[in-house]
């Protein structure tokens, strides 16, 4: 009987000492993009929240879905707002709009464009990415196919410590500005936010260890680098 009571307890032992390696390894991916985006991002809120974001190249903008196919989500609707904040206060020089375009009848980088246009940002400044499949994909290409060097990733604020590790684990110098969605829309964040956990795994493992191509990797493309070159000669 002690016997089995030692084993018992030995085996309790080892069993709790699994939950924390497994709580560990659990956390170790969302621990790993707060403390890499750390120092590299800002919440977009405030009449000044644009003097806290230094100046880069272009603001790439990540989809967040379609309304019937033809108008930005709430979300992405906020993200393009947001960007074109910072293009108004010349914080960034082109728009780097990174969405889905895997089929006929789902076009976000169209549709985000139109957003900006009625916020006064003009075509030269926006450069369309039709193959952002992912935050991965939509960085790696930033990077690979447009040569964009510096770019600050606007998305929500549950969202940007993954987005900002990922763009800078793909060569990218990249500062971030998040908006508070809980203000808003508090019960699709907190879905949104718990589902941050599974994909910062996934982008661990896409970044780190699998070292993953986008679904699409190239060819290379110049109408970022255009974009920069003629943006002191547009009016603001």
């Amino acid at each position: 009987m002690p016997g089995k009571i030692r084993l018992s307890r030995r085996g309790l032992r080892r069993a709790y000492q699994g939950l924390v390696l497994l709580s560990v390894l659990a956390l170790a991916p969302m621990t790993w993009a707060w403390l890499d985006s750390s120092g590299h991002r800002v919440t977009a809120e405030g009449p000044r929240w644009t003097a806290r974001v230094p100046a880069t190249q272009a603001a790439l903008v990540l989809g967040a879905g379609l309304y019937g196919g033809d108008r930005p989500s709430a979300m992405l609707a906020r993200r393009l707002d947001l960007a074109a904040e910072l293009y108004h206060a010349g914080k960034v020089r082109a728009l780097l709009l990174s969405g889905d375009n895997s089929r006929k009848d789902y076009d976000e980088p169209t549709v985000m464009r139109d957003h900006l246009r009625a916020r006064g940002v003009p075509d030269a400044a926006m450069v369309l990415d039709y193959a952002g499949f992912d935050t991965w994909d939509s960085c790696v290409r930033a990077r690979r196919v447009f040569g964009a060097r510096s770019v600050t990733v606007v998305t929500q604020e549950f969202h940007l410590p993954r987005a900002v590790a990922l763009c800078r684990t793909a060569g990218l110098e990249t500062f971030g500005a998040g908006d508070d969605s809980s203000r808003r829309w508090p019960g699709t964040t907190y879905v949104y936010a718990a589902r941050e956990l599974p994909a910062a795994a996934k982008a661990f493992v896409d970044a780190w260890v699998l070292h993953s191509d986008p679904v699409f990797p190239g060819p290379p493309e110049t109408s970022l680098i255009r974009a920069l070159e003629t943006a002191n000669d547009r009016p603001r």
